[in-house]
């Protein structure tokens, strides 16, 4: 008898809990029941594919090889159901995003806006996740598409990019000409000036704030840090309401009007805004549409050129 595809399921959430009793109970069925499909699942192949023998089941070396094609067929299928559901008119579909943490304070909405009005059928999945996991879940075929920053990938990501984003000192608009040692409009701000400045920056679990940190260690300046918050959100409405400037991409403030850039001298390293996605994967009328929409709003938005 050939294995079905809950065997497949079943071995993968086995070795994905550790145990049987957790494993039942999030595919919700009985443990005797679970475990009678994976003996089975075992007479079938021919090997043991569990260790039951310590404190935590996990696979063997020939589960551990059996659950790498378990997951690939799995995925493969999945795939192809969204395939046969994909409309080539638009009418209706799924996509499922990825984009790391600054981009839902400029990009993402504007996106989301437009894909809504011209295809309100289609259902987005949107998911802030760090670069790592958001390449990570493309190869796992858990995302479509992500919106991130091009560098070194993993092997398997294809990357396009869209745009060169520059980062610069952000300030509420009412305090930008208030605040001592402003420049003069349409100057700059000389880096050493921020060692005089209070500042609320990202905190150190992103990516943009490790970029800053890089940038004022080169230039020797000692940042003196209010506020540091994990949230895009919470970081610019802490700006529009107290004195203090923040570091984030110029781009921000074309959402924010409350929000005001001021440039710095020299400028912060810029870098490339790249759609990324995996190289095999099946390309969905969505996501097709999905980059097209992006390319037009980047345009349209006067984004600099990659």
């Amino acid at each position: 008898m050939a294995p079905e595809l809950r065997h497949l399921r079943y071995l993968l959430a086995v070795a994905e809990h550790g145990n049987f009793t957790r494993a039942a109970e999030d595919l919700r069925i009985s443990q005797p029941t679970l475990s009678q499909q994976i003996k089975q699942l075992e007479r079938t192949v021919g090997v043991q594919l569990l260790d039951r023998s310590g404190r935590s089941v996990r696979l063997t070396d020939a589960g551990e090889t059996y659950a790498h094609y378990a997951r690939r067929a799995l995925r493969d299928l999945a795939a192809a159901e969204r395939a046969v559901l994909d409309i080539a008119d638009l009418s209706r579909g799924s996509l499922r995003l990825a984009v790391t943490p600054t981009f839902t304070a400029y990009l993402v909405g504007p996106l989301v806006a437009e894909l809504h009005t011209r295809h309100p059928g289609i259902a987005l999945d949107v998911r802030e996740l760090a670069q790592d996991r958001i390449e990570a879940g493309l190869l796992a075929d858990e995302l479509d598409l992500g919106i991130a920053f091009d560098g070194p990938h993993l092997p398997g990501i294809e990357a396009t990019a869209l745009f060169t984003e520059t980062l610069g000192l952000v300030v509420g608009a009412p305090a930008m000409e208030a605040a001592p040692g402003a420049p003069a409009s349409g100057g700059a701000l000389a880096v050493r000036e921020l060692a005089n400045r209070r500042l609320a920056l990202l905190s150190g679990d992103f990516a943009t704030r490790g970029h800053i940190d890089a940038y004022l260690g080169h230039h020797r300046v000692t940042p003196r840090i209010a506020v540091e918050a994990n949230s895009v959100q919470a970081l610019t409405e802490i700006v529009r309401r107290t004195p203090l400037a923040t570091v984030l991409p110029d781009a921000v403030t074309h959402d924010h009007p409350h929000l005001a850039p001021v440039a710095l001298d020299p400028p912060l390293p810029a870098r490339t805004v790249a759609l990324l996605r995996r190289e095999s994967a099946y390309r969905s009328a969505a996501a097709r549409e999905f980059t097209r929409l992006t390319r037009d709003l980047v345009r349209a938005r006067g984004y600099a050129p990659a």
